[in-house]
């Protein structure tokens, strides 16, 4: 898995060469690029991964999870127990 920010595919949308989804993030519609995965098809309710703009992995609820965890525990910072700020 990548670093990167969760989203659900909310449907492809027309032009661009197939290369644009439109992806829920966290409430968010986003335009986002898929074209780094050409072996792929996406679809409605597909989960992807995002970073800067572009689908770097195709992914199910269970990896979409794991991203935001990571997100998430990027977000805290350091414990104390462990030298980092207060």
């Amino acid at each position: 898995m990548c670093l990167g920010i969760p989203g659900r595919v909310v449907r492809m949308l027309d032009g661009y060469g197939g290369q644009l989804a439109l992806v829920d993030v966290a409430g968010e519609h986003r335009k986002v690029n898929v074209g780094m995965l050409p072996e792929e098809t996406f679809a409605e309710g597909d989960w992807v991964v995002i970073h800067m703009g572009f689908v770097v992995e195709k992914t199910d609820a269970a990896g979409a999870q794991a991203a935001l965890e990571g997100l998430e525990l990027m977000g805290r910072g350091r414990p104390e127990s462990l030298g980092g700020a207060p």
